[in-house]
């Protein structure tokens, strides 16, 4: 594979430039072993290319495809069959194209003498993260269905989590949804009539009435506009978190809300351990270990932790040291677990543990916010709901009172 990299030399100098190599954790170890230290490395990626338009195309593979993927491979090799014949197997029984293409360039990767790891190093976008380090090392000991079982784990447990926590959302933004919907179709169909009928009758119509009448002709009468204005208001909220600096204090914000911010930190730590566990029981370097865990994570403030961690270990420094130093982001026990297992000499069992207790602790509170969420959502309506029907029902009341 190509990357392009950005080194400092032993002068200081930034360096820049393209090389081949196994994958960026092998070339980053290549130029410290020089005495250059790396500032970034990239995939080279040609946009004139096809084959990179067609793992673009690839990437619309779901993890739970991948869990199936795993797991039934790993059976499969248990069971006596030859890894080609597996994937032939798995080839006919998806209903992915993508997903079938993918398995049928494995099996030629196979047939051709290569290694699975090494056919699935040319997609990354489907196996990334975890899948071709662990795959190597399984190839590498011998041991290649009950690495296919671990990663098959892993996943699931990810698959999980990540479940929960869109299940906890998922009935406040239909709500959600659905409100906006409703209050759009109120604006835009139900309130004009009304107002009308105020404008004839001739009443004096408190303010609150005339916030919603005036909020009604804006989007009845700029209807186009307004739907417009929703959809670029998206796209640029989707844009603008994209900007490292904004996902930097967005990240951040996050970390600070109240129940969100606890459950957003548990589910860091939890992915965390549960992707460090599986790699370090693989066979993985803890150098490598802790960069592929970097990639896995999505909030940068503890990409940049896990970042700063591999240097130090590096350096001769204990893992759990780092962890000790930023309690903010990870618990107390994560680092108190980590230097337990450091001391014993059984680190990957100790985080095994810590990811299961916080996959428990995700699992309750998204429970919770579920529970909390619910009556606070009902309220939130009720309130609306009733500013709206007091500001459009007391002038009628008004008028009533005033022709009798």
């Amino acid at each position: 594979m190509k990357f392009k990299y950005k080194i400092q030399n032993n002068n200081n100098e930034i360096i820049e430039g393209i090389s081949e190599s196994l994958d960026k954790f092998t070339l980053a170890r290549e130029f410290r072993e020089k005495g250059d230290i790396p500032v970034s490395i990239e995939e080279f990626k040609n946009k004139t290319d096809n084959f990179s338009i067609k793992k673009n195309f690839l990437s619309r593979v779901s993890l739970s495809e991948k869990v199936m993927f795993t797991n039934n491979l790993s059976g499969m090799l248990s069971a006596g069959l030859s890894l080609n014949r597996a994937l032939s197997v798995l080839e006919k029984q998806s209903t992915n194209s993508a997903f079938i293409n993918v398995m049928h360039d494995l099996e030629d990767e196979i047939n051709k003498g290569n290694t699975l790891s090494e056919g699935m190093k040319k997609y990354p976008k489907v196996f990334s993260g975890i899948f071709v380090p662990m795959i190597h090392a399984g190839e590498e000991s011998g041991s290649l269905p009950k690495t296919l079982k671990e990663v098959g784990l892993s996943l699931k447990k990810t698959y999980d989590l990540n479940k929960k926590i869109k299940g906890a959302m998922t009935y406040p933004s239909i709500i959600l949804f659905a409100m906006v919907v409703i209050g759009i179709f109120m604006m835009v169909f139900v309130v004009p009539t009304l107002t009308k009928t105020f404008k004839d009758l001739g009443s004096e119509l408190p303010t609150s009435t005339k916030i919603i009448i005036w909020i009604s002709d804006s989007i009845s009468q700029h209807l186009v506009i307004f739907l417009a204005s929703i959809i670029f208001f998206i796209i640029g909220f989707i844009f603008l978190s994209k900007i490292k600096i904004i996902q930097r204090y967005f990240d951040r914000f996050i970390l600070y809300l109240p129940v969100v911010g606890t459950i957003v930190k548990e589910v860091n730590t939890a992915r965390t351990a549960r992707t460090l566990s599986s790699l370090l029981l693989s066979g993985v370097n803890i150098s490598n270990s802790l960069s592929i865990t970097e990639e896995v994570l999505q909030n940068v403030h503890y990409k940049e932790l896990i970042h700063k961690s591999i240097s130090s270990v590096e350096q001769g420094t204990v893992l759990s040291a780092s962890f000790k130093e930023n309690t903010f982001l990870y618990p107390v026990m994560m680092g108190e677990m980590i230097e337990v297992g450091e001391e014993t000499g059984n680190l990957s069992k100790m985080l095994i543990d810590v990811a299961d207790f916080y996959e428990n602790e995700v699992d309750n509170k998204t429970k919770d916010l579920s529970t909390i969420i619910e009556p606070v959502l009902m309220i939130f309506i009720g309130v609306a709901v009733g500013i709206f029907a007091v500001s459009m029902i007391s002038p009628m009341y008004s008028v009533m009172n005033n022709l009798s």
